[in-house]
């Protein structure tokens, strides 16, 4: 049985198929006024074998969040994906895809030099507890171990 196509493009990826860690381009939209938006699925972990830690996630979203801006002006977003397997960058246009590669890149080396996770306190933050800079680290450690096999979607 073939599911039909569903509105949200990564319910249409079959998940079974992937090799993650990957970059891929997810989404791209024109806006009502011309702007375009391409979204980026930065996939850390296998689908459904395994996912980071809540903690991990939530300071790499600050971390890369904070950092990627200080590389590119089109970053508009970098949020988690709920099964905890990833995160979506959204940027502003449709950047070159070395380039992308190359913000990452530098954005996560930026992360292992961190010394704290920018606003990770009740007063900048929902849930403030919830860090941990060290699983941060290693999970940003760990993407760019990978870094050869980023462009490889599919095993």
């Amino acid at each position: 049985m073939t599911p039909s196509r569903m509105n949200v493009e990564s319910f249409n990826l079959d998940h079974r198929l992937v090799a993650a860690p990957y970059v891929r381009v997810a989404d791209r939209k024109t806006l009502p006024h011309g702007d375009v938006i391409t979204k980026y699925d930065v996939r850390f972990t296998q689908p459904n074998t395994g996912h980071l830690q809540m903690r991990a996630v939530h300071s790499l979203e600050h971390l890369f969040a904070e950092y990627s801006r200080n590389h590119s002006a089109a970053v508009i977003d970098f949020s988690p994906m709920g099964c905890q397997t990833g995160f979506y960058l959204i940027l502003e246009g449709q950047p070159d895809f070395a380039e992308v590669l190359q913000l990452i890149e530098v954005s996560l080396k930026d992360i292992l030099s961190a010394t704290q996770v920018p606003a990770a306190n009740e007063v900048q933050c929902g849930w403030g507890q919830n860090h941990s800079l060290e699983a941060a680290q290693d999970a940003a450690r760990g993407f760019l171990a990978q870094r050869a096999v980023w462009e490889q979607i599919f095993a």
